[in-house]
């Protein structure tokens, strides 16, 4: 396992992370590392890349309890770590975690947690070109917008001081595979990747080499391609959604989640926000529609549907005195003449 052998993926994953500006120098990186090929390919090239750009590295290892192999799995990177010699922290969920998105969200909150303690500035993950294949179809087949489409980004904020990063994502599974056979990398083989009944497991194994062989063969990157445009075009939508929103909001008046002087309103009606939807008659519907779900998100227990995104984005152009039913927790939306009212 030398450090020293220079290969092609070395040269890019420097010039990504130059290009890209996903990482300044002399920062401190903490690495996921799950002992599968992708993140050990992670972890060899940014100790490769260390001298060059002056990191502190950190391997965190995040232990769901799904595997009764899985302590001796912890136990195999905090070993690699001690090879390395840089820092090892393991989290072990407190029960087994019994779904894809609730393993997720427990390993990114504890990652997010060991970053603060150690005070790195970056909390670095291992996904894939694949592994942005197939969150694309994934999301695709649960009605997802183009904001779920491109989920997989290269940067992302986790706090207000930590920065999650995706260096990989121009590189395949294939590609991590190889690289870890050359530096004869120890794999830790996880069983849960092939078991079929979670659904990226199907994505993965049978649904893509389907793609592949009956459509095109390079439909992981042209896939990978499609969410690499997306992210460009989410981030446009969002920023002109936001400068939208805010003139809705204040209608020209100035005030922002007030009644108008003069309206009469019940003594325990509570206004949750307020919109003109004249200026938001002007505006394209991708973008009113933006307006709307983040209105919601604001004020629902939940993330909103397309069904009360549409319901809500109605109102722009319904008439005077229309209103919705009630929104999960209370909440009605009311038309009086050119605003928008949601109160509960």
């Amino acid at each position: 396992m030398s450090r020293s052998f220079w290969t092609p993926l070395h040269a890019k994953i420097h010039r990504t992370i130059r290009s890209r500006h996903l990482f300044e120098r002399n920062q401190r990186l903490l690495v996921a590392v799950s002992g599968g090929q992708d993140s050990l390919c992670l972890i060899k090239l940014l100790l490769d890349l260390e001298p060059k750009w002056g990191w502190d590295l950190g391997i965190a290892h995040c232990d769901h309890r799904w595997r009764t192999d899985s302590q001796a799995n912890a136990q195999h990177v905090k070993n690699l770590a001690e090879s390395w010699e840089i820092s090892f922290y393991l989290e072990t969920a407190n029960e087994p975690l019994n779904s894809e998105a609730a393993a997720r969200n427990w390993r990114y909150q504890a990652m997010k947690a060991i970053a603060l303690e150690h005070n790195y500035n970056y909390i670095v993950t291992g996904h894939t070109k694949s592994d942005r294949a197939e969150t694309l179809l994934y999301n695709l087949m649960r009605g997802t917008g183009a904001d779920g489409l491109q989920a997989l980004t290269w940067q992302r904020l986790l706090t207000d001081k930590i920065l999650l990063v995706r260096p990989l994502l121009e590189i395949t599974r294939a590609q991590t595979k190889d690289f870890c056979t050359d530096f004869q990398l120890p794999i830790w083989e996880d069983s849960t990747n092939e078991d079929l009944k979670y659904t990226r497991n199907r994505i993965r194994l049978e649904l893509l080499p389907y793609l592949q062989e009956n459509f095109n063969p390079q439909v992981e990157s042209a896939l990978a391609q499609t969410a690499e445009l997306l992210q460009a075009e989410v981030e446009y939508l969002e920023q002109a959604a936001d400068r939208l929103r805010e003139e809705a909001m204040r209608g020209g008046d100035g005030e922002i989640g007030r009644w108008r002087d003069g309206e009469t309103r019940r003594q325990e009606e509570i206004l949750l926000l307020k919109l003109n939807r004249r200026i938001l008659q002007k505006a394209p519907l991708a973008l009113q529609r933006r307006v709307m779900r983040y209105c919601l998100q604001q004020i629902l227990p939940c993330a909103p549907s397309f069904e009360q995104i549409e319901k809500l984005t109605g109102l722009i152009t319904a008439p005077n005195r229309s209103q919705t039913d009630p929104f999960p927790g209370g909440a009605i939306a009311k038309v009086e003449n050119d605003w928008i009212y949601v109160s509960c």
